[in-house]
């Protein structure tokens, strides 16, 4: 079964979202973006969200994490939370 580490930013609106990616993508460092404006707790680790199975996240971010392109920003992601930016950190 894969595994896979990833870092998120979570916001309440898509526009905010992608102006954030935007600003990662011209060279903002995602950790220190996640601390100024992710609204969830794992903002304190630049957005670290460690490392999981497919299942354990809601299915919205599952199917990102575990097809997605490793340490690529990508989002906006919309689930019953808010909006994401996530980034691969790892998958095996």
């Amino acid at each position: 079964m894969a595994t896979a580490s990833a870092r998120h930013i979570l916001v309440a609106t898509e526009a905010e979202c992608l102006q954030l990616k935007t600003e990662i993508e011209a060279g903002a460092d995602f950790a220190e973006v996640a601390l100024k404006n992710s609204s969830c707790p794992s903002r304190m680790r630049g957005g670290d969200l460690g490392s999981f199975r497919p299942g354990q996240m809601v299915k919205e971010f599952d199917e990102v994490v575990f097809s997605g392109e490793v340490g690529k920003v990508l989002g906006p992601v919309k689930t019953q939370f808010g909006f994401h930016l996530l980034e691969i950190t790892k998958r095996w």
